[in-house]
């Protein structure tokens, strides 16, 4: 702990006395002073050099008489034996710690107790040895009890004895403050003449707060082994000192058998003080009996600002004296019952039972130190009860000679019987009795703070009647803990049960609450108060003058030291300014000289040794008609506390350092009642502040209790943040569930007024029997009615207490505890951070598998409408943290484009990490067999099974990609990127290793393509042409998601940030084509790929990726036509199906011509860069100039080489097409006709997609005519018979079939990556087609089979696609002027060969 932290903690001591002590002198003498330091464990110098003695002065007393002299003496030595007292029962309690809280009276001891390293671990031993005390344990005959005990602690004595002799010398403390203690409290009571509260309530505080603490030492002490810490240390003492005992063993000896029980000790001891003690306690009789009247406080109006009969009077005096008096009450409740437990003979008074009543019925528990306590009604029955009856008997045995014998008796009966039931009372109503205070402390509370806020003036005036309210505040609530888990029983010997407390008990959140406002008005208006307090003691320095004047009071023979002491109380007090303003309220005034003056007068006065008493100076100024000097005096004393000690009054009365020893509880109490139905949020800071006041439980003189308070000090303050936070977060949950805001966002969607139209028009009149349907959807403003509030009422309910939390949170100060300060404004900017990013990691899944992209998105926009609630009540700029988060989770690392190549940086991106593996594996990989396609006129990929918890369309289509790029920006879409081109490259790799095995064979393949029989040879010896299919489908799978993923970010990126998106287009579409390329442009244009800014999206990344492989300049791609031209031979064509509805293959087969046409790009690209690269490098060579690799300079490829490389392309192209056409054309035959159609739409695809070829270039190789037809009866829902015939799962067998969409895209910019959908194109239907064309163009003879088949496929709905079947059942004819119904048919090869396109020659 901190050095200068821990220099400011005091010794903590009892509310009454901190007052009284700052008037106190430093002379002392050498005997009493000698023995206080040496009970204290200070030196001779501690109390002139402690800080609170030189803020209050000791001036030289030298010229007092002696007379004088001692009675300060006696005084002053009452406030040190209270600091003594304090620091015993501190080491007591610490040895009890250590040794785990042994129960002494029962004897029963922990491992723990013997592990402790005090006492020596021989059980047997030491028991024999307490049970036996006060015997000497030298004729014990000890060897017969443990032999070989005594042997090891004979070996171990001095070891032993070293340990025990700190606690030995306890006991000696112990012992020489109960003498010395006991002579002072015998001196005042026998010298003191009054100490009746309104008379001499100074020196009242001072008598008996060191009678109580003489008490609480003494029951304390009684909780440790005295015993046996007596006797084993005494014996190890003989083992050492060869049969000595130690010196002070006999006294010890006699003190302790005294002590045993405490009470018997206190008894004989205090006998001579009970009729002082009584008297003091039927003077504070009346404030007793109202302190416990809460219901005549609050309708008279002791604790009310204003008059309770009159509210339209802004001042209160009606009881202001009294009022002052509640103040004192907790201490005069403890005075009442150990002053009764002490002195019991006292009850016997006329009214004593009384005053004991009306404490005992409402008191269970006497705390004696810390959460050390007595059960008051089981000590009253053990020590009480035999006093009462010993009265009694003396009594009735004197009813034949005293008078008053009868009535004695009675009275005692009278007691005795109500010591029992009192007992059963307080078990049974103590709790309620008490929470129904702690509620009407509540209400006056609130109505004070609302009072002197609103009317700040007045709290000055009313200062310690505030004061009254806050001490009461404060004892129910310390009452509250110290009865929580307490057991106690029946007087009649019933089992003893605990104490029912409810630990949801909201009150006490209000009061801690109430508290810790008003003390905050007193704090922001301390200079009021001040000013106010300067105010009167200007008006008592006229007054004291005045009676100091009168006559009676010079007739007095006053001597020379009493003189100089009313000279100098008066001196300080005409000193004072006379005019209060800001400045002078503020400045520095010290009073302690005229306290520690006034206080020297009332010890002078208050003896019957002194020539001048009380009773003397009140009857020379009372005839004056105005209150009395000491009356003035006590009054001032008091309001001059309010001048410079401001700070400690309210911490004596607002001060709840005792319950950092119920930290448990209070945590415990804290979460049950802050979130509960009657709970506050608002509370919170009331809960945390308790921590500051925990440092004052510090002992100065005990460093490991000091390292263990600030430890669990810290701790506490952690907790009840924590659990603030965890509330706060809670809340938040609330209003981010399903329940909260998640309802009001159900009510506004369109899908609910969609779906009670459709119930309306499918059930009809509403008023039928069949909207029974319908029930379940809410009609709006279903919320409204009564039996539905319930849940608005909750949701209203949890925005307050977010709002007014927020607001407190906000307002509230740093707090600081010993070193640490806690910031609850940064926990709470910690905690939304930290509840974000756990709600998206939760958010992110469902059901262990991912989260719609929109879905995830619309929660995020509910949490952060949470949060932007939030901000309107707290100073903070949360949205920005959110945003940081979200940076979090969204960033991997620098973008791919923009910082050159990623580095090894702390960056996480888990959530878009998890994303976007997600769609890798499931989505593009499809490694789950779900058999997801991509549908390029829906802009979505489909699957035919679930993936994970939805079908592909639900997460792959475009407005979902686009939720994704608007939740995690472009460094979602780099990190897609990245991983698709690692991916893409691996597929290359794949591809390439295929081309160069096959390399011989497609050599051979182009020579002799016009063979058809060394064709077909060379075509069965291919290797690996089904895995090529397999790669090459997959590699165009994912060029198609990354087409998609790109249109999507367009539209975002355009939407947002137009300019930005302009510039990369432009610059993209205008910039140069160096060799080699400059590294800027070449990230610029793969930026505007990621982007989709740029047409050519699938060539720009196979072509980057193409650059980076290894051999991409070898020839051996020149070969790509003959390769994929052998793929026109697999398997995969047989279960092709052309679908009208996705504009693709059931197969995906429509990606194939993607990945051709964007490969054979490429690859001619790349190979020209390397050619005009390798052109530099020898012309620069020839030059006699010398450049490395990499300084180059580069060149703007020249428009022939961009012209050579078109016609490559062109080229290449041209040649896959017609080698593939010859052989799908040769491969056909009346045997095999099923994949025909599939592979020429396939390639009438691959024409449309290029842009390096027309249209018309597969018109060359079949007929346009064919194509027609094909694509017409695909619209018009014929079926032919070769045709695989399957429902599309997108629609229901009642829907109507979807007309073909007509809307232009661009082919270079769109997800289709080229598929077209412009009017009059084979994809778009047959939107401008004549209506003799619609007409079916089945012939006439087609069977009655093929026509029930198509009815029945029209009747049911079902999209139907597939080739024309050229079979027997169906016979198509063919817009031929030469043909005829009567000519011969023909063979397909004919017919085709006799087309308008012109023949082919087939060898």
């Amino acid at each position: 702990m901190d050095k200068d932290v821990l220099g400011t903690m005091h010794v903590p001591v009892k509310p009454q006395q901190n007052f009284m002590k700052m008037s106190l002198d430093s002379s002392i003498r050498n005997g009493d002073l000698d023995d206080m330091n040496r009970l204290s464990g200070t030196p001779n110098s501690s109390i002139s050099s402690s800080p609170h003695w030189k803020q209050t002065g000791s001036p030289s007393v030298s010229g007092q008489s002696s007379r004088g002299s001692q009675k300060i003496l006696q005084i002053d030595l009452v406030f040190e034996l209270q600091n003594v007292a304090e620091r015993l029962m501190s080491r007591l309690y610490m040895l009890r710690q250590i040794l785990d809280y042994p129960d002494i009276g029962l004897h029963q001891y922990s491992d723990s107790y013997w592990k402790a390293g005090i006492l020596p671990d021989l059980p047997k031993l030491c028991l024999h040895i307490a049970k036996k005390f006060p015997e000497h344990p030298a004729k014990m005959q000890l060897e017969k009890v443990d032999k070989g005990g005594l042997d090891h602690l004979h070996d171990n004595a001095e070891t032993q004895f070293t340990a025990m002799e700190p606690w030995f010398t306890v006991l000696l403390d112990l012992m020489r403050f109960r003498e010395q203690a006991l002579r002072t409290i015998l001196d005042l009571s026998s010298t003191v003449i009054t100490l009746l509260p309104h008379h001499n309530p100074l020196v009242l505080h001072a008598f008996m707060n060191l009678f109580c603490a003489f008490v609480r030492v003494h029951i304390l002490s009684d909780k440790i082994p005295r015993k046996m810490l007596l006797q084993v240390c005494n014996l190890t003492h003989i083992m050492l000192r060869s049969g000595q005992d130690h010196d002070s063993y006999h006294r010890l000896v006699q003190f302790v058998d005294s002590y045993d029980p405490p009470m018997k000790g206190l008894h004989d001891d205090l006998n001579l003080v009970g009729p002082r003690i009584g008297e003091v306690l039927e003077a504070i009789g009346p404030t007793i009996f109202l302190g416990a009247d809460y219901r005549k406080l609050r309708s008279e109006g002791f604790l009310s600002p204003f008059h309770p009969r009159y509210p339209e009077k802004l001042t209160n005096s009606a009881h202001p004296a009294r009022a002052q008096e509640l103040v004192n009450v907790e201490c005069y409740r403890d005075w009442v019952i150990l002053g009764y437990l002490v002195c019991p003979a006292e009850l016997l008074r006329s009214n004593g039972m009384d005053i004991a009543m009306a404490v005992l019925k409402d008191t269970l528990v006497l705390p004696l130190f810390r959460d050390e306590y007595i059960l008051v009604h089981e000590e009253y029955q053990l020590y009480v009860l035999p006093k009462i009856a010993e009265s009694k008997k003396v009594a009735k045995a004197g009813r034949t000679k005293q008078r008053d014998a009868d009535q004695e008796y009675s009275l005692a009966k009278q007691v005795e019987r109500r010591i029992c039931d009192v007992h059963d009372l307080a078990t049974a109503r103590a709790e309620s009795v008490h929470r129904e205070r702690r509620t009407i402390l509540k209400q006056e509370l609130s109505q004070m703070v609302l009072f002197f806020m609103d009317q700040p003036s007045l709290l000055a005036p009313n200062i310690q009647m505030v004061f009254s309210a806050i001490a009461l505040a404060r004892f129910e609530v310390v009452w509250y803990f110290v009865h929580v888990g307490v057991l106690s029983g029946k007087s009649r010997g019933a089992r003893a049960v605990p104490v029912d407390i409810d630990v949801s008990d909201p009150t006490i959140g209000f009061l801690l609450d109430g508290i810790e406002k008003i003390c905050g008005l007193i704090w922001k208006y301390t200079s009021a108060i001040r000013g106010y307090a300067l105010g009167y003691l200007v008006g008592a320095a006229e007054r004291i003058r005045s009676l100091l004047g009168s006559p009676d009071m010079v007739a007095l023979d006053i001597d020379v030291e009493l003189e100089k002491l009313f000279a100098s109380v008066s001196g300080c007090l005409d000193n004072l300014p006379k005019f209060q303003n800001e400045k002078v309220a503020t400045a520095t005034i010290s009073l302690s000289e005229f306290r520690k003056d006034w206080l020297s007068i009332l010890t002078l006065v208050s003896s019957c040794r002194y020539s001048i008493n009380i009773k003397h100076l009140e009857k020379a100024t009372i005839s004056t008609g105005k209150e009395s000097i000491i009356s003035e005096g006590n009054m001032a004393y008091l309001w001059s506390r309010s001048v410079d000690d401001i700070e400690n009054q309210l911490s004596q009365h607002s001060s709840f350092k005792v319950l950092y020893f119920y930290r448990q509880h209070l945590t415990t109490v804290f979460r049950h009642t802050m979130f509960g139905p009657e709970g506050r949020p608002q509370h919170c800071c009331a809960w945390l502040g308790l921590a500051t006041d925990f440092s004052a439980n510090a002992t100065e003189s005990m460093l490991e209790e000091r390292e263990k308070l600030a430890g669990d000090i810290i701790s506490y303050a952690e907790s009840i943040l924590e659990s603030i936070m965890g509330g706060f977060e809670g809340l938040i949950n609330i209003l981010d569930s399903e329940g909260g805001f998640g309802s009001l966002e159900y009510k506004l969607l369109p899908d609910q007024a969609a779906n009670r139209m459709n119930h309306a028009v499918k059930y009809g009149n509403p008023l039928s029997k069949s909207m029974r349907h319908n029930s379940d959807l809410p009609l709006p403003g279903s919320e409204s009615e009564p039996s539905n509030r319930d849940s608005v009422k909750m949701l209203e309910a949890a925005v307050q207490r977010l709002t007014s939390l927020c607001t407190m949170l906000n307002e509230m100060e740093p707090v600081c505890v010993l070193n640490h300060i806690f910031v609850p404004r940064e926990y709470l900017r910690e905690h939304v951070a930290r509840n974000f990013q756990r709600r998206i990691f939760s958010i992110i899944t469902v059901d262990g598998d991912l989260q719609r992209p929109s879905v995830f998105e619309a929660l995020l926009h509910r949490h952060m409408h949470t949060v932007h609630l939030i901000e309107q009540h707290i100073s903070m700029d949360l949205t920005n943290c959110l945003r940081e988060i979200l940076l979090t989770e969204s960033f991997t690392g620098p973008m791919h484009y923009l910082k050159g190549p990623k580095t090894n940086e702390n960056a996480d991106g888990a959530s878009v990490s998890t994303v976007c593996d997600w769609y890798i594996e499931n989505i593009v990989k499809d490694v789950t067999g779900a058999g997801v396609l991509f549908s390029p006129l829906e802009k979505c990929f489909k699957s035919s099974k679930v993936v994970g918890n939805f079908y592909a369309e639900a997460v792959a289509d475009i407005s979902e990609l686009k939720a994704f790029i608007r939740i995690f920006g472009h460094y979602g879409v780099d990190r897609f990127d990245t991983v698709l081109q690692n991916y893409l490259s691996n597929l290359l790799n794949c591809i390439a290793i295929i081309l160069r095995s096959n390399k011989d064979s497609l050599e051979a393949l182009a020579t002799s393509m016009h063979d058809r029989l060394k064709r077909e040879s060379i075509l069965k010896h291919m290797c690996e042409l089904e895995a090529l299919m397999a790669f090459s489908l997959q590699l165009g799978h994912t060029l198609s998601f990354r087409s998609l993923l790109a249109e999507a970010a367009a539209e975002v990126i355009e939407n947002n940030v137009p300019l930005l998106f302009s510039l990369l287009s432009d610059v993209a579409k205008y910039s140069p084509t160096f060799i080699p390329q400059r590294e800027e442009i070449h990230k610029v244009n793969m930026l505007a790929s990621q982007v989709g800014a740029i047409s050519e999206l699938d060539t720009a990344i196979v072509h980057s990726v193409f650059s980076r492989m290894e051999g991409s300049d070898d020839l051996t791609w020149y070969l790509l036509p003959y390769l994929y031209m052998g793929c026109m031979a697999c398997r995969a064509w047989s279960s092709s199906t052309f679908s009208i509805h996705t504009g693709g293959f059931n197969n995906n087969m429509h990606c194939l011509a993607r990945c051709i046409n964007a490969l054979m790009v490429a690859s001619e690209l790349a190979r020209s860069e390397h050619k005009e690269f390798k052109r530099q490098v020898s012309q620069q060579q020839s030059d006699n100039t010398t450049f490395g690799p990499g300084k180059l300079h580069a060149e703007v490829l020249s428009s022939e080489g961009t012209a050579l490389a078109e016609a490559n392309i062109k080229l290449m192209m041209k040649t896959f097409v017609q080698c593939s056409a010859t052989i799908v054309l040769s491969g056909w035959n009346e045997n095999n006709r099923s994949p025909l159609v599939a592979k020429l739409i396939f390639l009438d695809q691959f024409c449309v997609i290029s842009k390096y070829l027309p249209r018309s270039t597969f018109e060359d190789h079949v007929p346009y005519t064919i194509l027609r037809s094909i694509y017409q009866l695909y619209y018009e829902n014929a079926v032919p018979a070769l045709v695989l015939i399957s429902p599309s799962r997108r629609h229901s067998a009642n829907a109507a079939p979807m007309p073909a969409r007509s809307n232009h895209i661009d082919s270079g910019g769109d997800s289709n990556g080229g598929f077209p959908n412009f009017r009059g194109s084979a994809f778009s239907g047959l939107n401008k087609v004549s209506a003799q064309l619609r007409k079916p163009v089945l012939d006439m003879e087609a069977s009655s089979e093929a026509q029930t088949a198509v009815k029945a496929a029209d009747s049911s709905g079902v999209q139907l696609s597939g080739p024309l079947d050229y079979g027997s059942l169906k016979k198509v004819s063919f817009a031929n002027k030469g043909a005829s119904n009567g000519a011969p048919t023909m063979s397909p090869l004919q017919r085709f060969t006799m087309s308008r396109s012109g023949p082919v020659t087939y060898k």
